[in-house]
């Protein structure tokens, strides 16, 4: 269903209790709503928990946000950062958590336990630092608090691709950053970028994502001023972000929890979902609010 939140439209699926604890997911870059398991999601739903996934702006069903003046096809964004070191961009990761806020605002949701992955985790630290009073816990995975190396990111830029070229880069992905010992079969893999290509076969937004993490702040200092219960949860083998920026946000948050499990890479797969639900479930249980 379309949600209108700060300004925009966003897709979002609700599963479980309408009455039971909201629990939002923020996916991460370039990834939709479709990319969390369904073993994740039903099993969080069976717990009692409002589940609510939503595609972040400019992926997946949700509105696109180009701006003027900011490039958006890969090779104008690399000549920009090799002239200047970095680029334009049309929106920040400040702006993806007001989206997070306004979903809530028009899903009638005072409170609710967040969980990000990745650029998702990013915004589930902005959340934290700027939006407590709307928490109810915050689960930060696979991420760290400063996305922002141009290198890294330049890498993640996106080109215009068909059904069968985004299967082979899924694939690719699922090779150099997976979680190994928690696989996908490569039908699988292959299925979902179909049909993430189906929903949004375009890379322009990919790429707005990319610019907006490259202009992030860095997190660091405001991190160590959250008074909230926070889990943070990362991939032992994760070789896209390393381990330490996990490490380093739980060193950050006072009284935060960690978890690094292993065999996990930078990918949720259903295989962890059991796993990452129990750890999920326990931290709620003793410290959410």
């Amino acid at each position: 269903m379309q949600i209108r939140a700060n300004g925009i439209n966003l897709e979002c699926t609700e599963t479980g209790p309408k009455d039971g604890p909201a629990m939002i997911l923020i996916r991460g870059l370039g990834t939709q709503l479709i990319h969390w398991p369904q073993e994740f999601v039903q099993g969080l739903a069976d717990l009692g928990y409002r589940v609510i996934c939503f595609d972040n702006r400019d992926v997946g069903l949700s509105q696109r946000c180009p701006a003027d003046g900011v490039a958006a096809d890969a090779d104008t964004i690399l000549a920009q950062i090799k002239v200047g070191g970095t680029a334009k961009p049309a929106y920040l990761p400040e702006d993806m958590a007001l989206d997070v806020i306004g979903l809530m605002d028009a899903l009638g949701i005072m409170r609710a336990h967040i969980f990000g992955i990745s650029m998702g985790g990013l915004v589930a630290q902005l959340l934290a630092i700027h939006h407590s009073d709307r928490l109810l816990s915050d689960t930060i995975v696979m991420t760290s608090t400063r996305l922002r190396s141009p290198d890294l990111l330049a890498g993640l830029l996106a080109y215009p691709q068909t059904c069968g070229q985004a299967q082979d880069n899924w694939v690719a992905a699922h090779k150099a950053w997976g979680s190994h010992d928690y696989p996908m079969t490569e039908k699988a893999i292959r299925a979902e970028a179909a049909a993430a290509w189906a929903r949004s076969p375009d890379v322009e937004g990919v790429n707005r994502q990319v610019l907006a993490i490259m202009n992030s702040a860095d997190n660091r200092d405001a991190l160590t001023a959250v008074d909230l219960p926070c889990l943070v949860i990362h991939g032992a083998i994760d070789t896209l972000v390393p381990p330490e920026g996990g490490r380093e946000i739980a060193a950050l948050i006072p009284n935060a929890e960690l978890e690094i499990i292993e065999g996990m890479g930078h990918f949720s797969t259903p295989l962890l979902a059991p796993i990452i639900i129990d750890k999920v479930h326990d931290f709620i249980t003793r410290r959410g609010r």
